[in-house]
């Protein structure tokens, strides 16, 4: 966990909203999305499959689906990701931020060596080849891999999937980027090796002072390298604030329902219960909260008013009921 930090945004995502024409889908993928991301510091960002997780981490590389009408602004490092032009955005894609994707393998030429995926990022940007190749020697060692001499001259197939993360880490590294985003960059992998890639990351931010925006569905892990939570649920953020509050006493039907459906290890604890229902998918436009259909504390208002994400305490909550401090 961070102090408090005052420093400027190296990322600033506000009131975003992604859609696709109506013939694609009901309704927004992302709906009024608002997020910060402050240097040395961890935001995560969770949710269930299909809340718009990965759309709105990767919208900040302007990565954005084919033929998506957009609204709201994506600032990293002060500026407007949605309205640069290609060479800005490969300029801030080089130098500003990177990316960390959940499956290595697919973000890696399984035909070239490891040393070029590495230092070709460097080359484009004038790096000459001997310090290029040195640099990628001190990153690889840097994120735990024995040998990096040798193995740069390794292919993708010869590493297991957790010694590729770590590859794909240091090559996102390379260009010591403000911000770093991690789109799941552990479901494919063990539990240890998940304990080491968490500490990479968390380790690297520290070091670098890095700002790391870190999308999951396990609320286990972000509660452990998390400063700040995000939820969201159909493309809305329904809940944010600090992570020690938010597990301690979430204000949303939605959080306290993904905390309930996490195994617990204690002596005495409860079994998992799961969200009854589905999340809604993109054809689906209820009236009113999206939650409201699973929720066990709705009322009639909440299928007809949609509830604004307003600030409680030290955070914001988008329900009816946040007053009253609810949990499943």
């Amino acid at each position: 966990m961070t102090e408090q930090n005052d420093r400027a945004p190296v990322l600033e995502i506000e009131v975003l909203g992604i859609r696709l024409d109506g013939d694609r889908a009901a309704r927004p993928i992302l709906d009024g999305v608002s997020l910060t991301v402050r240097p040395g510091e961890t935001v995560g960002l969770v949710g269930e499959s299909g809340s718009g997780k990965s759309v709105a981490c990767r919208s900040v590389l302007g990565l954005l689906p084919s033929g998506a009408h957009t609204s709201g602004q994506v600032k990293v490092a002060g500026r407007d990701v949605l309205s640069m032009s290609r060479t800005e955005l490969a300029a801030t894609r080089a130098r500003q931020v990177a990316m960390v994707f959940q499956d290595p393998r697919a973000s890696v030429n399984p035909l070239r060596r490891v040393g070029d995926f590495l230092t070709e990022g460097l080359r484009a940007a004038g790096t000459p080849a001997g310090e290029a190749t040195a640099r990628a020697e001190e990153l690889l060692q840097a994120v735990g891999i024995r040998d990096p001499r040798g193995a740069l001259r390794r292919r993708p197939h010869e590493f297991s999937g957790g010694m590729l993360q770590r590859v794909v880490i240091a090559a996102a590294l390379a260009a010591e980027p403000a911000l770093l985003v991690a789109d799941e960059p552990t479901t494919a992998l063990d539990v240890t090796t998940q304990a080491e890639i968490i500490a990479i990351l968390t380790r690297m931010r520290a070091e670098r002072g890095t700002g790391l925006l870190f999308v999951t569905h396990d609320l286990e892990l972000a509660s452990a390298i998390c400063d700040r939570v995000y939820v969201m649920y159909a493309g809305r953020i329904v809940e944010t604030r600090g992570t020690d509050e938010l597990f301690d006493q979430p204000r949303h039907p939605y959080t306290a329902g993904l905390l309930g459906c996490t195994p617990r290890i204690e002596p005495g604890a409860p079994a998992p219960r799961p969200i009854p229902g589905r999340p809604v998918s993109l054809a689906e436009r209820p009236p009113g909260c999206a939650f409201a259909a699973r929720c066990a504390h709705a009322l009639p208002r909440c299928t007809e008013e949609a509830p604004a994400l307003a600030r409680h305490g030290d955070g914001f909550v988008a329900c009816h009921r946040a007053d009253e401090g609810i949990t499943l």
